[in-house]
C-alpha cells in the first residue's frame, strides 16, 4: 500500500513521516493554511532520502508559475488539484519529475490519462476532512491511484476494504489542529494502512 503524507511544515513531522515508512512527502505550495513557501519546501525536502517521492502541490495555478516554485523547491514531483486541464500536464513534462493528477470522483478516473504518472481521488469537498463515499469508487479508477479525503488512522482500513486502491494520501487526518500535523498520528496511520493492504486485490498493484 503506498503512503503519501501531505501538507508537511515541520523538519520534525517529515522525519515522522520517513521514519514511519511514507512512500511520499507533500508540500502546499498554493492556498491554504499548510501553505509553506518554495525555499522552505527545498529546506524540508533535502532531508527527505531519494527513496520516498517528494511532492510538490499546486491548484489553479498557471503552468509557468508552477514550474518556477517547483524547480525552486527542489521537488521531485509536482501535484496539480483540481480542474486543469489536459495541457497543463503537457507543458510540465519536460520538468523531469513525476506528475500527480488529483481531482474528485468525477473526473477521469484513468491514470495517464492527463499524462501523469499517479492519480489521488478526492473526496468532492478537497480538504474538508469529511468522510465520503469511498466504495462509490470502488472498481473504476484504473491503473496507480491514491485514495484521499476524510482519511484518519481510525478509518483508514475501512476505507483501503470499500474503495480498494492502490495507495492513500492523507493530510488534516493527521493534524491536531489545522495545518498541525502529529508525528504520533502520522505513525499510527502508516502503520494502520500496511496493516490493512493486505485484503487489497493484488491486480491493483
Amino acid at each position: 500500500m503506498y503512503v503519501k503524507i501531505c501538507g508537511l511544515r515541520e523538519p520534525e513531522h517529515v522525519a515522522a513521516a520517513v521514519e514511519a515508512g511514507a512512500d511520499a512527502i507533500g508540500f502546499v505550495l498554493t492556498r491554504s493554511s499548510r501553505r509553506i513557501t518554495p525555499a522552505r519546501a527545498r529546506e524540508l525536502a533535502s532531508a527527505v532520502p531519494s527513496h520516498v517521492l517528494t511532492v510538490a502541490v499546486f491548484a489553479g495555478e498557471a503552468p509557468e508559475e508552477v514550474r518556477a516554485a517547483a524547480v525552486e523547491a527542489g521537488v521531485r514531483a509536482v501535484q496539480l488539484h483540481g480542474d486543469h486541464p489536459h495541457g497543463d500536464f503537457t507543458a510540465l513534462k519536460d520538468l523531469d519529475v513525476a506528475l500527480v493528477r488529483a481531482g474528485a470522483a468525477s473526473t477521469d478516473l484513468r491514470c495517464g490519462a492527463f499524462d501523469e504518472d499517479l492519480l489521488i481521488v478526492d473526496a468532492p469537498r478537497p480538504g474538508s476532512g469529511e468522510p465520503w463515499d469511498w466504495a462509490a469508487v470502488r472498481g473504476r479508477p484504473e491503473g496507480r491511484w491514491m485514495l484521499a479525503g476524510g482519511l484518519d488512522p481510525s478509518n483508514v482500513a475501512a476505507a483501503i476494504a470499500a474503495a480498494e486502491p492502490w495507495g492513500v494520501d492523507v493530510s488534516s487526518g493527521v493534524e491536531i489542529a489545522p495545518g498541525v500535523k502529529d508525528a504520533g498520528l502520522i505513525r499510527d496511520f502508516v502503520a494502520a494502512a500496511r496493516a490493512a493492504s493486505g485484503g487489497v486485490r493484488s491486480s491493483h498493484r
